[in-house]
């Protein structure tokens, strides 16, 4: 009896199928990570918004009440540039004359924000009534400094703080 070998035995086994990848797991993975970080982003920025309403372009609305002529009428605006604050109204310029800022810099160039919301708080008691303030700014003043501003007219600085004007409205110069 002879004893002949098997091809199959003599041949070497080739690998099953190597050099492909399984990256579902790997995408599994990932999407819940874009999920995960898509949901906790949103839910973090509510943190951060501020309360800043648009200019309103459109006449009023039904249901706004016409200004009785015995209240004098403050439209107040904050200008901020990189010489300092400039506070007017659409009664009177707030500072001492044309071109000079009603709130300077400080000697080191640094806006004076206690000033600020001193005028802020002496305009409130001559005028208790108003809420609105407009905002503007040159293109080159620093975002830090446009909410500090902001901060600086909507409530009093210290322990015990007052609204002043928290109706805050962006607008361009």
């Amino acid at each position: 009896m002879a004893f002949y070998f098997s091809r199959r035995k003599l041949k070497p086994r080739e690998e099953e199928e190597s050099g492909e990848l399984n990256i579902v797991p790997y995408l599994d993975i990932l999407m819940n990570l874009i999920l995960f970080m898509l949901l906790s982003i949103t839910g973090l920025a509510t943190f951060g918004i501020l309360n800043v309403s648009a200019p309103n372009y459109g006449g009023p609305t039904a249901g706004v009440q016409p200004e009785t002529p015995d209240q004098p009428k403050l439209t107040l605006s904050v200008l901020i540039s990189k010489q300092g604050h400039f506070i007017n109204s659409e009664n009177a310029i707030l500072g001492a004359g044309g071109n000079t800022p009603t709130i300077p810099l400080k000697a080191d160039g640094s806006y004076d924000y206690a000033a600020l919301n001193a005028k802020m708080v002496e305009i409130k008691q001559a005028f208790p009534g108003e809420t609105k303030v407009i905002l503007g700014a040159d293109a080159d003043v620093q975002y830090e400094a446009l909410i500090a501003t902001m901060d600086a007219c909507r409530e009093t600085q210290g322990k015990e703080r007052h609204l002043l004007f928290p109706d805050v409205t962006l607008g361009a110069m």
